[in-house]
C-alpha cells in the first residue's frame, strides 16, 4: 500500500490541512530520503521525511505506518518517529512579534473630539 505525501504528513499532524502540506511540498520545504518531494509522492515505510520549518529547524520524520485517514490526536504520533531536535528557542522580539494585535474598544483609548467637549462641559 502506498500513500501520498501530503495526506500523510496531515494523518501525522505535521501540518494541520492538506493543503498546507501540498503548498509547504510545493515550496520545496519537504524532502523524502534526501530529495525535494512533490505532494503526489507515494510513501513507503521506512521512509525519511524532512520538513523545513523555518528559522534553522528541520523536523526529521520516520514513516512507520502507511494511513490516509485522519486519527485521533493521541494515537497520530504512533505512525512515525520522531528524530527530530527539539526546536531553537524563540528571541524576546521574535515572542512579541507572533502575539495578536492589541484590541480596543471604539472609542476606548484617545477620546474623540466629541468626547473632549463633553469632558470640557463637564469641567467647566
Amino acid at each position: 500500500m502506498a500513500v501520498r505525501l501530503d495526506k500523510w504528513l496531515q494523518v501525522a499532524r505535521a501540518f494541520k490541512t492538506r493543503s498546507q502540506a501540498t503548498r509547504a511540498c510545493a515550496l520545496g520545504r519537504v524532502r523524502v530520503n534526501g530529495f525535494v518531494a512533490k505532494p503526489h509522492k507515494d510513501l513507503a515505510l521506512e521512509d525519511r521525511v524532512e520538513i523545513d520549518k523555518g528559522r534553522g529547524w528541520v523536523r526529521v520524520l520516520i514513516v512507520k505506518e502507511l494511513r490516509d485517514k485522519t486519527l485521533p490526536k493521541a494515537e497520530a504520533a504512533r505512525v512515525f518517529e520522531d528524530l527530530s531536535p527539539p526546536p531553537p528557542k524563540l528571541e524576546p522580539l521574535e515572542l512579541l512579534m507572533r502575539r495578536t494585535p492589541a484590541r480596543r474598544d471604539r472609542g476606548a483609548g484617545r477620546p474623540t473630539k466629541r468626547d473632549r467637549r463633553r469632558l470640557e462641559k463637564i469641567k467647566r
